[in-house]
């Protein structure tokens, strides 16, 4: 699929038709991968644009920002040049507005499918802990269960706090560390002893099982929503 280019508004031809063949064409690529229930980064780079044309028609100078750089001195202020040439042009000013006027509601219509299909997904998966979890869970292990597969995924996950004055921010970083196969004698706390033997680097680990009822792609849907899931879990904890 094409990705849209984030300057895509303002690079090129300024033409409401034309914009809008480019913003539709992206669009249903977008929609033929909800379709395979694709979500990431797909969802991700939806609600990049639809806040970016927001912000935009709220602000006429982002549209600046949007204009494709140069690096060259001479170059950028010829940007500057061309740019206030835009504003001023009332004819170039009502053809970016007609755009925005198609394009932030269209966004949003697939935007809000996107949401629909990620909330749909989410109910597919449940968070629990493994054991009896420490007082700091920001590291530990996570075990991804495909009920529709004979293996369960391990991965290390490390979760980072950002704080600025108005919010705290949680992201998460996840390292493979191996598959194993399901067997009766191997259950999730047996599992989870196995690893605190095996990686004694993380003697007291927290350990949580994302289990995931449906079978659906893995890395552009169940990891991505696992990862925030368990986020929003540990966070609410």
């Amino acid at each position: 699929m094409k990705n849209l280019e984030k300057d895509w508004l303002t690079r090129g031809l300024i033409d409401f038709e034309y914009k809008k063949y480019i913003l539709l064409s992206y669009l249903q690529g977008v929609q033929s991968l909800f379709d395979d229930r694709k979500l990431y980064p797909y969802l991700s780079d939806l609600i990049f644009h639809y806040q970016n044309l927001q912000s935009i028609k709220q602000n006429k100078e982002l549209l600046f920002e949007n204009f494709p750089r140069k690096i060259a001195r001479a170059d950028f202020e010829k940007l500057k040049i061309h740019y206030q040439k835009i504003v001023e042009d009332d004819s170039l000013m009502k053809e970016i507005e007609q755009i925005l006027s198609f394009a932030i509601p269209t966004l949003r219509n697939t935007l809000n499918e996107g949401r629909g299909l990620y909330d749909h997904i989410e109910e597919q998966l449940k968070v629990e802990p493994i054991g009896i979890c420490p007082l700091y869970s920001n590291d530990g292990y996570l075990l991804i269960n495909e009920r529709a597969k004979s293996t369960t995924q391990v991965y290390q996950y490390q979760i980072t706090v950002f704080e600025n004055v108005e919010e705290k921010y949680r992201g998460i970083h996840t390292k493979y560390l191996e598959t194993v196969h399901k067997k009766i004698s191997r259950t999730f706390e047996s599992l989870k002893l196995e690893l605190i033997k095996k990686y004694p680097d993380l003697p007291n680990p927290a350990t949580y099982l994302v289990d995931i009822k449906q079978e659906m792609p893995f890395h552009e849907t169940a990891m991505p929503v696992a990862k925030r899931l368990l986020v929003k879990y540990i966070s609410a904890a």
